[in-house]
This record gives C-alpha cells, structure tokens and sequence, in this order.
C-alpha cells in the first residue's frame, strides 16, 4: 500500500519542524546556552552566497550581565586578540573594542530568550582561510568557539 502525502501536511510538517528546516543555504541559526555551549561547532558558508545571515538564540535563562552571548566571526589568528582587547571595552560595546577591524561581523550581547542577527559580506571571506566565530564575554572565547570555512 502506497502513502500519498498531501501538499498541506508537508506544509505543516515542515513549519512544525521549526527553523532549521527553513532556514536557507545563505544563513543559520545557533543556541547558546546557560552552559557556555553554541549548540553548532562547524558552519560552512556557500561561496555563492553574497550575503550570510547567523542567528544567535539565548536559550537559557541567565541575563546577559551574568551569562551574556554574542556570535563573533574574525580569522582564528585574530581570535585571541580581539577576545583579550574586547574585555576592556566592556559590555555597553558588547565586549568588542569599537571599530575593532580584525571583527567581521558580530551580535549583540544577548540575555536568556533574547536573539541577535547579523549578516556579513561574503566576499570578505578567502577560500583557504581559517576563520573561527566565538562569544566574546569575558571567559567565554576558551570553550564557546567554532569554526566557519567557505564552501566552493
């Protein structure tokens, strides 16, 4: 016996399955957690794409004073850097120093339930190049970090 799915049904299941389904080859989303933990290690932009869009959600409960997130994308050489000038600028600049070059694109800080987006230029990335993304709250960068690679 064959099963016929209906258009409406997939419709659905695929609104029902939440945003990782729906989510497009130029973007992604990422949690982050109470635990100090993004919930992807790895993200691989399409060189095709001329813009990416990440979106980070805090889904944990701590406010961003006590357990703060934001998603960080500079080369992995410049993480350490831009980690360590980033505590002095405090959280009112997101833990960034302002006009921090070595950034390619960053949140916000965000709280528990709170999200952040940005998207950045393609173009900025090299293929061959190793890039990381991290939380910049002071702390963070040692175990809240991934890698991102560009794609052919």
């Amino acid at each position: 016996m064959r099963i016929r799915r209906h258009p409406l049904v997939l419709a659905v299941a695929f609104a029902l399955a939440g945003p990782a389904l729906a989510a497009g080859p130029c973007e992604a989303e990422i949690d982050s957690t109470d635990a100090m933990q993004f919930t992807k290690a790895t993200l691989s932009v399409p060189a095709s794409c001329k813009q990416f869009k990440v979106t980070l959600k805090h889904v944990g409960k701590l406010p961003k004073a006590a357990m703060g997130h934001n998603w960080v994308l500079a080369k992995t050489s410049d993480l350490a850097g831009v980690a360590s000038d980033g505590i002095a600028a405090g959280l009112p600049n997101d833990y960034l120093k302002p006009g921090d070059a070595r950034v390619i694109a960053a949140t916000k800080i965000i709280g528990g339930g709170e999200s952040a987006s940005v998207s950045f230029d393609v173009a900025k990335l090299k293929a061959g190049e190793a890039y990381s993304y991290f939380c910049s709250f002071p702390g963070h960068s040692g175990i809240m970090k991934g890698t991102l690679t560009l794609a052919k």
